[in-house]
């Protein structure tokens, strides 16, 4: 599942990071306020097999 998709949100805040690698998988760092917070996640780019 690659093909782009619009979305449409209603939020309070937003930000946009580069995913950083932590062991196994990613992580992205967002501000302390945010924490217990609901959050989504969009990926921007798309992902090519050779990565």
């Amino acid at each position: 599942m690659n093909d782009q998709m619009k979305v449409e949100v209603q939020a309070y805040q937003v930000i946009e990071k580069t995913v950083k690698v932590s062991g196994n998988s990613g992580r992205v760092y967002v501000p302390k306020e945010w924490v217990g917070k609901k959050v989504k996640v969009f990926l921007l780019e798309s992902i090519s097999n050779g990565d």
